[in-house]
């Protein structure tokens, strides 16, 4: 591997690609959902994709002394792959692409989009280490689906129970992510909510979440709930079980990614009952 090649893979690893890349589906799908033509939702889909990158590229700048401190040489900065101004430049264009493309949904949409960006800027920059760190992930992921609901014709917006199981996603998000670090973000200084609930209850908590959302967009739409939605709860349940216990492993993350999966699933369900918007 060449240098710009690996520098470049250092750039994708440093960005958290796999989170960016489920809340990016979960965007598309939202988006078909709402009967935007498919170039609108395209647009919409690389705003969430550009934010989800500069949130993950600002994380990484943040932390790479702590990491660095406590030996994580799977980042990058912290492993002294990549230098500090190759990410604050590639943040500085994502965060910048994503209010831009925002734009084309208009002015309702963009200043959604830009509340949901610095709510997860701020919990980069100092919220992960106070009490409130669920905050921005409750915030942000509920917000998704208005941001993208808002730049539909006639700018609606998302029915409660959408917002609340989105918000209800992240929040768990946020739990399962920080489970494998937990000891070293206590050497380093860092007790957000769950380091403060500890790894049991973040755990059950990550759990309720999960359940919850996937109830709300089983049984939140009008109408009875069809044997697809019926049946897929069931798998909801064991994907997440099965993460919850093999997550139980030093720094493992198959808790994180469980949730990823369930949330995709949910939003297959979302794809399902045909409703974004109303």
């Amino acid at each position: 591997m060449n240098r710009q090649t690996a520098v470049l893979w250092a750039l994708v690893r440093a960005s958290h690609p796999l989170p960016a890349l489920a809340v990016t589906a979960v965007a598309a799908g939202l988006g078909a959902s709402t009967g935007r033509p498919i170039d609108a939702v395209v647009v919409a889909t690389a705003a969430v994709f550009a934010g989800q990158l500069s949130v993950g590229w600002l994380n990484d700048l943040v932390d790479a002394p702590r990491d660095a401190q406590v030996g994580r040489v799977g980042k990058p900065l912290a492993a002294g792959e990549i230098r500090p101004p190759v990410v604050r430049a590639a943040f500085a264009v994502s965060a910048l692409a994503a209010v831009l493309l925002a734009l084309p949904s208009g002015p309702a949409a963009t200043g959604i989009q830009v509340v949901t960006l610095v709510s997860a800027w701020a919990y980069d920059l100092g919220v992960k280490a106070t009490a409130f760190s669920v905050v921005p992930f409750a915030l942000s992921f509920g917000l998704l689906p208005a941001f993208i609901s808002m730049g539909a014709p006639g700018a609606p917006w998302p029915p409660l129970w959408l917002m609340g199981a989105a918000a209800a996603l992240g929040s768990a998000a946020h739990f399962v992510n920080v489970l494998p670090d937990l000891a070293d973000d206590a050497a380093t200084g860092v007790r957000g909510l769950p380091h403060r609930l500890g790894p049991n209850a973040s755990r059950l908590g990550a759990a309720a979440l999960v359940l919850t959302a996937s109830a709300l967009l089983g049984f939140g739409p009008d109408g009875a709930p069809s044997p697809l939605v019926l049946g897929a709860m069931p798998i909801a349940v064991g994907v997440l079980a099965i993460g919850l216990i093999a997550g139980r492993k030093p720094r493992s993350p198959a808790a994180f990614r469980a949730v990823m999966i369930v949330a995709v699933l949910d939003v297959a369900l979302l794809l399902q009952t045909g409703v974004a918007t109303g």
